[in-house]
């Protein structure tokens, strides 16, 4: 998340959600690792059913990647990001975020059981433009703190998510046509353009009325409601494991204080990672 790595964009014609997966593993024995930075210690368990995700970590940690590294990016409300490589070495008004390990790992999505409640642990990444599969980046990552929503919010953003996927089969369909919308455009022919309009969007609508509506499951509403979280990013980010302690040194690093690229002035350096034993 972050420059590079951040969060569609609209059709020309124009006035996702991912599928979901079940968790194939229990909770059961999941790793833990403790991540001590200069304003205490975090501790998060990796979850068993994002395999990749979780190898990727336990390799970087027992390789020592992280140790050196920021919290680049710092975000009330939002999300604390960490990893990337360039952060070990940079200046003080160096801009972060754009560092990585040369490869990027495949999304693992098991949602709707893992979500974006306060205290996850999630994989960053490029945005859909150059990255459609939504790959995470092989070493950033961001701790979820997020705000509490109610009931009226999480119905609009269940409203939006659905019109997401209509619009995003509405793009295709335009870029599909998108030679004779052109010439449409060229001749000024609105009526034209307006026919198509309703045309493609009918052939969108056919296209996804097999696909279930979108709606938060209860755990996810209790959750957002309650504790809080980010809810606009699921489904397009991989939360691969969460805090189980030191959620108020999270809280801590989200009020430093942070320049117009929300790198806090004060460097939150990691200064070691551990994997715990069970």
């Amino acid at each position: 998340m972050r420059n590079k790595f951040t969060l569609f964009v609209l059709s020309v014609l124009a006035c996702a959600f991912i599928s979901c997966k079940s968790a194939s593993n229990n909770d059961d024995n999941m790793t833990k690792v403790k991540i001590e930075t200069n304003k205490g210690d975090i501790v998060v368990e990796l979850y068993n059913d994002t395999p990749k995700h979780k190898a990727n970590f336990l390799k970087l940690v027992k390789d020592g990647t992280y140790e050196g590294t920021l919290f680049h990016r710092v975000i009330n409300n939002f999300m604390i990001q960490a990893g990337d490589p360039n952060s070990k070495t940079a200046a003080k008004d160096q801009q972060l975020g754009d560092g990585d390990v040369g490869y990027t790992i495949p999304a693992e999505f098991v949602y709707p059981e893992r979500f974006h409640k306060r205290g996850a642990l999630a994989a960053a990444r490029q945005g859909d433009q150059v990255n459609p599969k939504k790959e995470s980046s092989g070493c950033q990552f961001y701790i979820v703190t997020g705000q509490v929503y109610n009931d009226s919010t999480l119905v609009n953003m269940e409203k939006r998510k659905n019109y997401n996927v209509l619009n995003a089969a509405f793009s295709q369909l335009v870029m599909k046509n998108k030679d004779e919308i052109m010439n449409m455009q060229k001749k000024g022919d609105e009526k034209a353009l307006m026919a198509m309009q309703e045309k493609l969007l009918a052939q969108a609508r056919e296209q996804i009325k097999d696909e279930p509506e979108f709606k938060f499951t209860p755990e996810q509403a209790e959750a957002y409601k309650t504790i809080g979280g980010t809810p606009h990013l699921d489904g397009e980010y991989t939360v691969f494991g969460e805090v189980i302690d030191g959620m108020d040194v999270v809280d801590a690093i989200q009020q430093v204080a942070t320049n117009a690229s929300d790198r806090p002035v004060d460097d939150v350096v990691i200064k070691k990672m551990t994997i715990l034993e069970n």
